[in-house]
């Protein structure tokens, strides 16, 4: 079946309260997708955001982000009182996420909550942290210590605890257990609540695409836990780090500085890891996308201390082994590989073993008719086109940057006289394409500037601040959308 996508974090949802919310705007949303006829919603990934406020970047890859927790959907439950919550700043801008605003008042909010819960009114509650035992306790733990430390990533920590020694981790659980029920307390209201707008969406016919990132975060639960996962020398420092050589976007590359792993520990483990990760991932999501799939064919280690990505080396990665060993235990995977950046034909080959769809974004194709972007040159149905993706500009800002050769090529092949016809015809060249789902961000149907950009890659201080405002999402928007899916049958 073909069908469309809208990609929108949650982040972005409306709000009274700085940030999206997996409260009643969430469930708005999905009624929206479900008139404009759109079956996946592709939202970024759910993990609590570190340092420069990335999803990309946490102290878990398996927790989710306490910032989503909705306070009306808590005072429901008769864990908080409205005006405990209604009573803070959330936001400097009507449309942008003011992450020092929201870090400063969202625990304090949430410890209220956590002041009047008992697990006794909550039976699932014990189940919950149960099931999740295998990370929950030792991430509890962790975000308890980085509270107890200022907030120190945990290689500042005194060295006992911060090399994970089992006198130190038994003494700082005996400590902080009620801290670490606190952290616990906020993944399980997590969990309840996504399971219950996943529920919603997938009810109302509509899949949710999430996202997997391919590294831990230096700061993180993960590395700190278990070492072994990891290129770490004696002291537990990286010995070399990911990012991206020098290209034509970038002189000095992407130094992205996360940890990369020891896949000779990975491979006699048989994947372990890898392969929960996945679980996690799959009963999260109804489809996975695996950011920068690339990097598990081959992948660029940059020397731990260096400035930038202009000195690297390329290392083979477990390649086609590490999917087959988790399909041979979790069965077919509905995955989406992120096929994007240096394509060599290993990662061709790669890609072909493991049967997933690849992506093919449209802003990258306005070069000349022989661009593998442009939609006349997808070989395959086994695709999803995207007019961008997170990491790229609004449509209406790309075409505002264009040079004078891609803005003509772009007129001619889109058929259009007008620059500001541009950004529609994309996204009809994306949904009129062979590929079996078609996805632009909310920003494209919403004719977004540039300043609405979600992420601009290898900068730090103005990204993943982007927020819908609430009337926005019209019933004319949604007509407009049936409309496109109507015609090209999706």
């Amino acid at each position: 079946m073909r069908k469309s996508c809208i990609l929108m974090h949650i982040s972005s949802l409306p709000s009274e309260y700085g940030i999206g919310k997996m409260g009643k705007h969430a469930f708005e949303f999905v009624d929206f997708l479900k008139k404009a006829d759109v079956r996946c919603w592709q939202i970024l990934p759910l993990s609590p955001t570190s340092y420069g406020d990335s999803p990309y970047q946490s102290f878990s890859v398996k927790a989710g982000n306490p910032y989503f927790i909705d306070f009306e959907i808590l005072e429901c439950d008769g864990l908080l009182e409205h005006h405990e919550y209604a009573s803070y700043k959330w936001e400097s801008e009507p449309d942008k996420v003011d992450y020092s605003l929201i870090y400063e008042n969202c625990y304090e909010v949430l410890r209220i909550a956590y002041s009047r819960f008992k697990s006794t009114k909550f039976p699932s509650f014990k189940a919950y942290c149960d099931k999740n035992k295998g990370w929950l306790e030792e991430y509890a733990l962790f975000m308890a210590l980085k509270n107890k430390n200022g907030g120190k990533a945990w290689y500042e920590w005194e060295s006992d605890i911060a090399m994970h020694r089992p006198k130190a981790v038994a003494a700082e659980k005996k400590e902080l257990k009620k801290e670490i029920g606190f952290y616990k307390f906020i993944q399980f209201e997590f969990s309840r609540q996504w399971s219950e707008l996943k529920k919603y969406a997938n009810d109302s016919g509509i899949e949710i695409i999430g996202d997997i990132p391919i590294y831990c975060a230096l700061d993180s639960v993960e590395v700190w836990a278990d070492h072994r996962l990891f290129w770490l020398d004696r002291k537990r420092r990286p010995v070399c780090v990911a990012g991206c050589p020098p290209d034509d976007f970038s002189e000095t590359g992407q130094l992205w500085g996360n940890p990369l792993y020891d896949w000779a520990y990975h491979k006699k483990t048989g994947y372990k890891w890898w392969i929960d990760r996945i679980k996690t991932a799959t009963e999260l999501y109804d489809i996975v996308r695996i950011d920068h799939f690339r990097g598990f064919e081959s992948f660029y280690a940059i020397p731990f201390g260096n400035e930038d990505a202009t000195v690297g080396e390329w290392k083979k990665g477990p390649d086609y082994e590490l999917f087959a060993a988790a399909e041979d235990k979790l069965g077919r995977l509905n995955i989406i590989a992120e096929d994007l950046g240096f394509l060599t034909p290993e990662v061709r080959e790669m890609l072909s073993k493991c049967g997933y769809p690849g992506m093919k974004v449209l802003q990258f194709g306005f070069s000349d008719g022989r661009n593998e972007y442009l939609p006349h040159n997808f070989t395959t149905p086994n695709c999803f086109a995207y007019t961008g993706t997170h990491d790229n500009d609004t449509l209406k800002g790309w075409v505002d940057s264009l040079d004078k050769k891609s803005l003509k090529f772009a007129k001619q092949y889109l058929n259009v006289d007008r620059k500001k016809d541009i950004p529609m015809a994309v996204v009809r060249a994306a949904w009129a394409s062979v590929a079996k789902v078609a996805s632009a961000q909310i920003q494209d149907f919403l004719e977004s500037p540039e300043e609405d950009r979600m992420n601009t890659p290898s900068t730090l201080g103005s990204n993943w601040q982007f927020r819908v405002k609430e009337g926005d999402l019209t019933p004319e928007l949604a007509k407009k959308i049936r409309r496109l899916n109507k015609i090209y049958n999706r």
